[in-house]
This record gives C-alpha cells, structure tokens and sequence, in this order.
C-alpha cells in the first residue's frame, strides 16, 4: 500500500505549493532540485510544519505533512477533512481570519505567530510562520498554506 504522500493529486499539491512559495518570496521550500515524487516525500519528512487548505467557503485542510499530522493530533484523513478554522480555538478566529484576509491581498506574509490548538485540545504557539497563497497552474486561485519551524506547547 501506498504512502498517501505518495498518491498523484499529493504529488500534484506539493507541486502547487513550492511553486507559489517561490511566486511570492523567491524561496524553495526545500534547497535542491527534486522530481515531483522526491519532493512530495521530503515535504513530509520536512523539519519543520507545512499545512494547507483550499478554496472552499469554509476552507478545509487539504495537506499536512508528519510534523503538521503529529502537532494536531490527527491522521491524514481526519485532517483532510477538517475546517481550518477548527486549528485555532474560537477566541483566536478573528484574528486568524483578519491574517488570512491579509495574506489574500499581499501574497504571503513570514512573520506571524499565534495560539493554535489540536484535536484533543493541547495548545501550542507558533512563531515566525510563512503564510501564502497558492496560485494553481491556471492562475486561479488555490487556498492558502503556512510553513513554521517554531512552536512551543502552553
């Protein structure tokens, strides 16, 4: 059986998200050069935390790597389908929303911080996340995904 990372619309996401990293910071998520299913196996393995959702009017997770999966406490499958505005606690929605209306219109941001928490309720803060949209192959719009090497359990 298959790695889920190692499914072709995985393959095709991580393509999405390096790609608009780059469009927006001049940045590789990764240093080197990798084929699409090498880079889909190092994001997951990746030493720090990538998370994603899409476009949906209530924008649910679509990709979260080992450090993400672990961090919320969930499977692939629970986190896939899960809101994202479900990964901060209900005081701190605003505010994640008013970042996210923010990245929408710049591009990306690299400097935020903010409480998040996992399924089974454990907090943590986050510092110094990159947060950006993801522009698909045909210049749509694809959601919006974060990056964070830095957090801390409160």
């Amino acid at each position: 059986m298959k790695a889920f990372w190692q499914n072709e619309s995985v393959i095709a996401h991580t393509q999405i998200l390096a790609r608009s990293l780059r469009h927006f910071t001049q940045r590789d998520l990764l240093p080197g050069n990798f084929s699409p299913p090498e880079l889909a196996e190092k994001l997951f393995h990746a030493p720090f935390t990538l998370v994603s959702h899409g476009t949906e009017a209530d924008p649910v997770l679509n990709y979260g790597n080992r450090s993400a999966l672990s961090l919320w406490e969930m499977s692939w499958e629970e986190l896939t389908r899960t809101p994202s505005r479900l990964t901060a606690e209900a005081p701190d929605r605003a505010e994640r929303a008013r970042l996210l209306a923010t990245v929408a219109a710049r591009g990306f941001i690299d400097d935020y911080s903010g409480i998040r928490i996992s399924k089974t309720g454990r907090r943590f803060r986050i510092a110094q996340a990159t947060v950006w949209n993801l522009i698909l192959e045909n210049g749509r719009p694809g959601g919006q995904a974060a990056m964070f090497a830095q957090w801390e359990f409160l």
